[in-house]
């Protein structure tokens, strides 16, 4: 292993190994229900409520996030490698495919339970995206999700930590030699970070309408993560290479999210306030 690069693996135990990506993705989700509830309780929320939804919403946004991924890369490796499906430790979580899967999960514990599906979206946007923000890091110490070649004197010149820097030198499949690469992770990571704080402005600052804070949040990830998507090398891609899934989708996401944000006001859906 070169000097500087960070291992992957955060602690063995004889056979049994903790990655660090598991540890990260793991911290994320923690962090952002503590965030949560904390929330439901400044709303006088039933916290049992959250608790319950998270049960069935992280297996699904796990489930919707490996499934993704592997239908997309089927054919060219995990048809031959089967084997790989559930080897979720090496990555391979398309975020895409884990907010459908957990938007799934919501719409329907929300229509089981009677309560707004508009509410619970608005309170767990913002440690959606902490989390996701966090979570990014983890391919960061799997040296993966990051964008193209570039020289170490670029990288230098965004004053990154060193650290970032020496993980980012990683060895191409194709050539086996060394090159530095765009921390792609980091630009997502940063951008995030600060929808979060945007989030938490406009639900603490402004008079928002119930389901405002969630469409924003589709928004605002949808927005970077188009941007963010056309620097990276290893997108997953449709109709035969000519485009980037994760742009396709962030495009829907965008037009459906102003879509529902124009029709809920005009037929009055919208009415309620935030925390209503």
């Amino acid at each position: 292993m070169l000097t500087g690069v960070i291992d992957p693996v955060a602690l063995r135990l004889g056979p049994i190994e903790i990655h660090w990506y598991g540890v990260i993705i793991g911290t994320a989700a923690l962090i952002g229900l503590i965030l949560a509830l904390k929330e439901a309780e400044k709303q006088g929320f039933n916290k049992e409520l959250i608790l319950d939804l998270i049960m069935y919403a992280i297996p699904a946004a796990l489930i919707g996030a490996r499934a993704y991924y592997v239908i997309f890369r089927w054919n060219e490796y995990y048809s031959i490698y089967p084997g790989e499906i559930i080897a979720i430790w090496h990555g391979g979580l398309a975020i895409h495919g884990g907010l459908i899967g957990a938007f799934i999960a919501g719409i329907i514990f929300a229509r089981v339970k009677k309560v707004s599906f508009w509410r619970i979206g608005d309170l767990l946007a913002p440690s959606i995206i902490l989390g996701q923000a966090i979570g990014r890091w983890g391919n960061f110490m799997n040296q993966e999700a990051h964008g193209g070649p570039v020289s170490r004197t670029f990288l230098e010149n965004l004053h990154l930590p060193n650290f970032i820097i020496e993980q980012m030198y990683i060895k191409n499949p194709l050539t086996g030699e060394y090159q530095y690469y765009h921390p792609t992770f980091l630009y997502e990571s940063l951008w995030n970070m600060l929808g979060f704080i945007t989030l938490l402005i406009f639900r603490r600052k402004l008079p928002v309408k119930r389901g405002d804070i969630f469409l924003t949040y589709l928004v605002w990830y949808s927005v970077g993560r188009f941007f963010v998507e056309g620097l990276r090398t290893d997108s997953l891609m449709l109709f035969g290479g000519l485009m980037r899934a994760a742009q396709v989708v962030s495009l829907v996401f965008i037009v459906v999210a102003v879509i529902l944000f124009i029709v809920r006001r005009k037929k009055g859906y919208a009415n309620e306030r935030y925390g209503a």
